[in-house]
This record gives C-alpha cells, structure tokens and sequence, in this order.
C-alpha cells in the first residue's frame, strides 16, 4: 500500500499512544480501529490499567474535544443529553447541550448510572443525534464514546441490557501489564524512562483528515471470499446446529447485523493500520473475540461447564472453514 498522509498522521498517533499507555498496545490498537470504523468502545478492567488515561491521551492527539462523564447512581439523562433553560426575562426556553456534545466522550464505569441515564445514550450512539423536548441535536461527524465498566466490583451496578452492548463495534478486555512493562510503568512515573515518551504531536490530527482516513479504510479491498467468510461466521453463530451439536448447546443467540457490520469495518481497519491495502482472513480473525464477545447469549448449559463467549467463539473460528 502507498503510504499516504492520513496513514503517516496516524502511524505517528500510535506512536504517541504506545508511549504514553506502556504494556496495554492491544487496547491502543483497539482504540484506533474503533475510531477509523466509526464506532463505539467498551473497555472492561481492573481499576489502575490505563483505560482512562489511553482515551484522555487520544485526545491529546486529535484536534477534537474530550469529556469524561462519572457514571453515577444519582446521574440523571438531563446531566447527559442536555436539557432546555427557562430564560425568564423574555420567557422563552434555550437548549443548554450536555456533555454528550463533545467528540470523545470517556463514559467512566458506565454500569453505575440505572437505565434511564443509559437508555440516553442509546440515541446518541446509534443515530448520531439527542431528542430533548419536540427538538432535534445533531452530534458531530466525529464522535466516539469509549465505556469502561470494572469486572470485579459489582454492588450498586446496572448490567447493560443487550441492546445497549450491541451499540458498542467492539468489547476490549484489559489484562494487567507484563513484568518488563511494570518496570517501565515504574521508570516513567518517576521520570527515569530510558526513552522520554514522545510529545503530544504538535499538529494534532484534525477531524478532516479522520474522516478522510475513515474513507481510505472503507476503500480497502475485500474479496468476496473474504466477505463470505465474515457472513458464515455470523451465520454459524445463529445456527450452530450446521456445524456442532456441542456448540448449539452453548449458544442461545448469535450474532445481530451489526456483527456483521463490525467484523467487516474492524477487519478493513486492522488491514489498513497494518499498511495494506486488502483484507485478509488473518484481519477477520485477529478482531472476532473483540468483536463478537458481547453480542452472543450464551445458555444455562454453557455457563454451568465454566464456557464464557472467548471460548465459543475460538471455537467458531475452528470451525468455520476460510473461505
């Protein structure tokens, strides 16, 4: 592939990240592809790997405003969305816009806040627009919310319904650094890295040049056998009967549409990151898990023999021949 400036822009982007967000480059690379394909993240962790800090150091790249939003069980959508002011010296009403107005926005332990508040993302995420009143806002052409929820602590959380999972392109899970990153993490906080993380760009990338990027992604070539490739793998995850009784055990529901759609925008942004300019099944592949994990239901049978979504799909991916 032909490197290209929006290609080059980006490349130096991850450059920054990686030396910002040391031993979480599955999460940086996810980070990247979520916003070449136009979509949404939800990151699952520990508390103190990162995941804050990586969508705050994003924002320092782009030329783009950020907002972080404390999922709280008090937050009302209004705090969210936006609401309409009375102005009472001519008594007429002005829309005041929430937070949800800005292009990156970090949804912090979103599973706090009760479904009212994450119903009023639902729009946002999906449309691209807020509904206050009889009214109509539309949001930016780039805009992307990255979710986090933590894992262990689950008192005082809301689950979020499937409905609300689907609206996510991908479900990231953030492990814990390696030891060699641990020390780094250690050098760094004390000012001692051997190499000085790389300044935040001076030209931070613009919103034009994302758009144009997310046009490059979209024009990556994709073989037909490819393509059929991603619609059998869905197809397997709905009907898992074709392929193995044990699996149909394991699966209530497979994957919506927009699986499909993720596999297919994620797939061509991997490809493209990695400077080519064709999808490859090993594309397909390495974004499935992160891809698909949230969006299959599993059965009781599964969730009794200590199965979680990884393992089913590792198995779809087995047995799912490439096209």
């Amino acid at each position: 592939m032909s490197t290209s400036h929006c290609f080059t822009q980006f490349s130096q982007l991850k450059n920054f990240l990686s030396s910002t967000i040391i031993g979480q480059e599955h999460l940086v690379n996810r980070l990247l592809i979520t916003l070449l394909a136009d979509g949404h993240l939800l990151v699952e962790g520990a508390p103190g790997l990162a995941k804050t800090r990586a969508v705050k150091a994003l924002s320092d790249g782009l030329d783009a405003d950020f907002h972080r939003i404390q999922f709280t069980p008090d937050l009302l959508p209004a705090d969210v969305t936006g609401t309409d002011i009375y102005l009472p010296e001519d008594g007429s009403f002005r829309f005041q816009p929430g937070p949800i107005f800005h292009n990156l926005i970090l949804a912090d332990e979103i599973n706090r806040a009760p479904a009212k508040v994450q119903s009023s993302l639902l729009e946002a995420m999906a449309e691209r627009q807020v509904s206050v009143g009889q009214n109509t806002y539309s949001l930016p052409d780039v805009f992307m919310v990255m979710a986090t929820q933590n894992p262990i602590e689950q008192e005082g959380t809301y689950p979020l319904p499937e409905a609300q999972l689907d609206r996510f392109i991908m479900h990231v899970r953030v492990g814990y650094p390696d030891i060699e990153a641990e020390r780094a993490i250690l050098r760094l906080a004390r000012g001692e890295a051997m190499h000085a993380p790389v300044e935040r760009p001076e030209n931070p990338l613009k919103q034009e040049e994302i758009l144009l990027a997310r046009q490059e992604v979209l024009s990556v070539h994709m073989e037909p056998s490819v393509e059929e490739y991603i619609v059998q793998l869905i197809n397997a995850s709905r009907n898992p009967t074709l392929y193995s009784d044990q699996l149909a055990g394991w699966l209530e529901y497979g994957a919506s549409p927009r699986g499909t759609i993720a596999l297919d925008r994620c797939a061509r942004a991997h490809a493209w990151l990695n400077g080519r300019d064709f999808v490859s099944p090993d594309d397909v592949q390495a974004i499935a898990h992160d891809a698909l994990r949230h969006r299959l239901l599993l059965t009781f049978e599964a969730e009794a023999e200590g199965k979680d979504a990884d393992q089913i799909i590792s198995q779809l991916l087995k047995l799912v021949p490439v096209a």
